[in-house]
């Protein structure tokens, strides 16, 4: 569901890609309803077409089906900065309620209980693609009030903040979780939920949340998988039935 969810948001145009489930949606989008999607991953490959998902953003894979392969700085200095990316894809092991994202450490940073992955190009990637969004599981865990560490900014506290930053693209517009999909509120900025997964509540995904989670009074149901979806899905990842 959360792959399925992320791909449909994609409908052409430049898409800065992840490793894991963001280049399986962005990959899945290309096979299904968004062919001429240009993917670009951080390693320097603009216009990849893997035939399996890759490894790492060193996978030979990339490099072998792109339509160019550039040096990182270009990647960075030319095409991400100024705001050349339509979509950015980002995971996150925290987030809150207005979409700061935390991959650096969970408790203090000076002394933390865990040291994370860390930032790579996402702080780049919140602050300069067009939009943004976001795969994460969702639990109380992830899901917290404030982020231990703001690794890259979402609304910061809340509206205005961006600007103040001087932040050139637009902030997360889509937070895609395996209970539902939450979106900003255009005022406030604060994470709402707007679509429920097939079977679940909205106590469950509030019961998720580490914060009192608003709910969209227009709240939609996500539409399952269809059979095109799942049979590109499969043929993508190797899996069978």
């Amino acid at each position: 569901m959360m792959t399925v969810a992320a791909a449909r948001r994609l409908r052409g145009g430049s898409c800065f890609v992840g490793i894991g489930l963001p280049s399986v949606a962005a990959n899945l989008a290309r096979r299904t309803h968004a062919p001429d999607l240009v993917l670009i991953y951080e390693s320097g490959t603009i216009g990849a077409k893997p035939e399996r998902p890759p490894l790492s953003i060193g996978d030979g894979e990339l490099a072998e089906t792109a339509d160019a392969v550039v040096s990182v700085p270009e990647i960075f200095n030319y095409w991400l900065q100024p705001g050349r990316i339509g979509v950015g894809f980002l995971g996150a092991a925290q987030i809150d309620r207005f979409a700061n994202i935390n991959t650096t450490v969970i408790g203090t940073y000076d002394d933390p209980k865990v040291r994370l992955p860390g930032a790579g190009g996402a702080p780049e990637i919140a602050a300069s693609c067009r939009e943004v969004t976001v795969i994460v599981r969702q639990s109380p865990r992830t899901f917290v009030e404030r982020v231990d560490f703001v690794t890259s900014v979402g609304f910061g506290s809340g509206p205005g903040d961006r600007e103040r930053l001087g932040l050139r693209g637009s902030g997360p517009r889509t937070v895609i979780t395996d209970l539902g999909v939450l979106e900003p509120d255009p005022v406030t900025c604060e994470l709402v939920l707007t679509h429920l997964h097939p079977g679940v509540t909205v106590d469950r995904v509030r019961a998720a949340t580490g914060w009192d989670l608003a709910v969209a009074a227009d709240l939609r149901e996500t539409e399952p998988p269809g059979p095109r979806e799942l049979a590109a899905l499969r043929a993508l990842t190797g899996r069978q039935g």
